[in-house]
C-alpha cells in the first residue's frame, strides 16, 4: 500500500521575522573574524647611544610581531593565548646566526613580566637583571658568546634594550596568512650570518622582512644615503607605503629609555645627515668637492624628511599590550608624509588623529606630522 504524507505547512511569517536576526548574527561573526584575522606589528626605530652612537648615529632597527612567538631564539611559531610576540633582529657576533627572536618584554627590560620592569636603574641593577635572565632562559643559547665590548654588544644586545636607548614603535596591521608565511620562510631558510655594516645590516634585514609582508615595496634607492639601508630610511619607506595604504592604520608610540644606566640616546640620522651635521663633510670637501656636494644635496633633498610626529604617546612597561591590539572601529587615516621622494597627492590640511581606543593617552598618533 502506498503511504502518503500530509503536506507540510510552512509558517513564512515566522521565518521572515527571523531573517534580520540571522543576518545580524552573520554580520557580527564576520566582524569578529575580521578583527581576529588582524594583529599588530611594529617597526622598532631605536636611537644610537654612547660613543659608538656618536661615530655611527644611524641607530638600530628591529621588527616586533605580536602574533609570532618562538620555541627558541632561532625557531618561530604562532603565539599561544597570553603570549606577547617576539622582536626579530639581526646582530653582528651572535654566534653564527643571521637573526634572533626575543620575547618583547625581555627584549626591552631583561625581565620575564612587565610588572617586574624597574622605573630607574643603575649599572649594577642592569648587570644583575641581564645575568639573571640569561642564566634562567638563555644559558644554553648564549654559551660561548661574549658579553660584548665597545664595537660589539654581544649577548647583552638581546635583552634590556630600553636601558640603552629610546625606541619608537611604528605600528601597522598584519594578517594570519602573512605571519604564517613569514614563519615558514624564516624557519625553512638557513639562519647563517652574513652581516655587513654597509650591505647587510639590521635595516637590510627589516627591509627583507617587510618585503615578505609587502612584496617588492621596500628597496634600495640612490637617495637617501647613496643606496645604503639605514633604520631611518626603512622607517621613511614604511611611512610612505602606509600613506598609500591607510588600511595599515600606521601609528607611532614611544618606549622611553629607562633612566639611570646611560645618558639619553640620540636621534637617528641618515648617512648624509650625520656627515653634514657632524662636520665630517669638511675634509671630504678638501678631498673631493663633488662628493661633498652630492652629500649636501642628498641631505637637503631627502635627509630632512619628517618621520615622527611631534607628540607621541609613551608606553609604560605595563601598557605594551597596546602594540598587540587591533580595533576594527578605528578609521583609516594617515596624514601625508613630508618628503621629496615618492611624492604623494597634496593634502595640506591639519594632520589627522585617530580617536579613542587602546592608546594610553586616549588617542593613537597618525604619521607623520610637521
Amino acid at each position: 500500500m502506498q503511504q502518503c504524507t500530509a503536506p507540510v505547512s510552512v509558517n513564512w511569517h515566522a521565518i521572515l521575522r527571523r531573517v534580520p536576526i540571522v543576518f545580524g548574527i552573520v554580520f557580527l561573526l564576520s566582524l569578529c573574524s575580521s578583527a581576529c584575522a588582524h594583529a599588530q606589528a611594529a617597526l622598532l626605530l631605536e636611537e644610537p647611544y654612547g660613543v659608538f652612537g656618536h661615530l655611527n648615529p644611524t641607530g638600530h632597527a628591529a621588527l616586533y610581531l605580536s602574533r609570532v612567538c618562538a620555541d627558541s631564539p632561532v625557531h618561530l611559531r604562532m603565539c599561544r593565548p597570553g603570549e606577547m610576540g617576539v622582536v626579530l633582529s639581526r646582530y653582528e657576533g651572535i654566534g653564527h646566526y643571521d637573526w634572533v627572536a626575543m620575547p618583547l618584554v625581555p627584549y626591552l627590560y631583561a625581565v620575564d613580566t612587565a610588572d617586574k620592569a624597574p622605573s630607574h636603574v643603575n649599572v649594577e641593577m642592569v648587570v644583575r637583571l641581564r645575568n639573571h635572565y640569561r642564566e634562567k632562559y638563555l644559558s644554553e643559547f648564549t654559551d660561548g658568546l661574549q658579553r660584548g665590548g665597545f664595537f660589539s654588544g654581544g649577548w647583552t644586545e638581546l635583552i634590556g634594550a630600553a636601558y640603552e636607548r629610546r625606541i619608537f614603535a611604528l605600528s601597522f596591521q598584519t594578517t594570519v596568512t602573512q605571519d604564517e608565511a613569514l614563519i615558514r620562510t624564516l624557519n625553512c631558510s638557513p639562519n647563517i650570518s652574513h652581516f655587513h655594516l654597509l650591505t647587510n645590516n639590521c635595516a637590510d634585514f627589516d627591509r627583507y622582512l617587510l618585503n615578505l609582508y609587502f612584496p617588492r615595496k621596500f628597496r634600495r634607492s640612490a637617495f637617501p644615503d647613496a643606496g645604503l639601508t639605514t633604520p631611518r630610511h626603512i622607517a621613511h619607506r614604511l611611512v610612505v607605503y602606509a600613506h598609500r595604504h591607510p588600511q595599515l592604520h600606521l601609528s607611532a608610540y614611544e618606549i622611553p629609555q629607562v633612566p639611570g644606566y646611560r645618558r639619553p640616546s640620540h636621534p637617528n640620522h641618515g648617512i648624509a645627515e650625520s656627515l653634514v651635521k657632524s662636520g665630517y663633510v669638511v675634509p671630504i670637501v678638501i678631498l673631493s668637492p663633488y662628493v661633498a656636494g652630492g652629500l649636501l644635496a642628498d641631505y637637503l633633498i631627502t635627509g630632512r624628511d619628517k618621520i615622527l610626529p611631534r607628540t607621541i604617546p609613551q608606553l609604560k612597561p605595563t601598557e605594551l599590550s597596546v602594540l598587540q591590539r587591533y580595533d576594527i572601529s578605528v578609521p583609516a587615516a594617515v596624514a601625508e608624509p613630508v618628503m621629496a621622494e615618492d611624492t604623494a597627492p597634496a593634502n595640506h590640511g591639519a594632520p589627522k588623529s585617530i580617536p579613542g581606543g587602546d592608546s594610553p593617552t586616549g588617542a593613537m598618533t597618525v604619521l607623520p606630522q610637521e
